[in-house]
């Protein structure tokens, strides 16, 4: 078994992000980014990463981690919330591996019916994402089973991180304002960012606040994830690589509530007819709510990173 979750907590370089664009080129898409108007006239730039395959950020992490392996695995195996096990599916569907994603039982049941449409053998254990993780060690134990961590393993970020890389050639903002569950996004962007002026910032739920609470302890926490975007954001504790991130880089976090989140939601169906799930739109609750509030001359962009929505609590007003 190679296990890419237990390497060194060590962040990657602006290289390495780079490398991997190269390496994901041809399975990934850019996506667009808009420039809009915010209530009370002030600009901002989105970043409408829900446009990628599987409807997240995640494939480029995935990819990133299959593609730089020296061997090929014969089976991939991942515990997610929904977003990295469809990511892990389409991998698998796309370069012939079969895979087993770990979900647990509050997974929305458009994710799991996605999961077994892209051929996954889906196991539903747990309430949260830390239960499934723990049940997928047996799966993860078996010969050549390559295992994908969520967030917090190296590949993971770094191709996560090439997200920074095209917001910079695209747009390039002076914050980025970025959601976090686990870290591993923010991590690669923060990554890709570091040294270069741009400052970054994690939005969490203030019931899935994993970031802040390290930062205010001084380490990684365990957390009681709950709320609208826990199927997403829900990570118990943040990711190992993105706490050493954001000690090396000063990454911030601000907590938003779920209202604002379900009012991003709305807003974003509302002004762009984008349904976003409450996970893609927590970032720009940040923005609308005020929970960050721009400088005179500050160029925002805000990373709009999931869709998988249940249709069913789509906020059709």
């Amino acid at each position: 078994m190679r296990d890419v979750s237990t390497e060194e907590a060590v962040a990657p370089t602006r290289d390495e992000i780079a490398a991997a664009a190269g390496l994901i080129a041809g399975h990934v898409r850019r996506t667009p980014v808009i420039d809009v108007a915010l209530p009370g006239g002030r600009p901002g730039t989105l970043k409408l990463e829900l446009l990628q395959h599987t409807g997240s950020f995640k494939p480029r992490g995935a990819f990133t981690s299959v593609l730089s392996t020296p061997e090929r695995p014969s089976t991939l195996v991942a515990a997610s919330g929904g977003n990295h096990g469809l990511a892990v599916a389409h991998v698998g569907r796309r370069l012939g591996i079969p895979t087993r994603i770990f979900v647990p039982e509050t997974a929305p049941r458009a994710k799991v019916a996605r999961l077994r449409a892209l051929g996954a053998e889906v196991t539903q254990a747990g309430q949260v994402y830390a239960e499934a993780l723990v049940a997928s060690a047996v799966a993860a134990g078996e010969p050549g089973a390559l295992v994908l961590h969520a967030y917090d393993a190296p590949a993971t970020v770094t191709g996560q991180g090439t997200l920074g890389l095209e917001l910079e050639r695209q747009c390039a903002p002076t914050t980025v304002l970025v959601a976090v569950g686990g870290g591993g996004l923010i991590a690669g962007i923060g990554s890709w960012f570091a040294g270069t002026g741009t400052r970054v910032v994690g939005v969490e739920p203030e019931g899935c606040d994993a970031l802040a609470a390290a930062l205010e302890a001084g380490g990684p926490v365990v957390t009681q994830p709950t709320g609208v975007a826990v199927d997403s954001l829900g990570a118990s504790t943040i990711g190992s690589i993105c706490f050493a991130v954001a000690r090396s880089t000063g990454l911030t976090a601000v907590r938003v509530p779920d209202d604002a989140i379900r009012e991003a939601r709305s807003w974003l169906w509302r002004e762009l007819r984008l349904a976003a799930e409450p996970g893609g739109a927590t970032a720009l609750a940040a923005l609308l709510s005020g929970a960050w509030q721009p400088a005179d001359g500050e160029r925002v962009a805000v990373v709009v990173c999931g869709a998988n929505a249940d249709p069913a609590d789509l906020p059709l007003d």
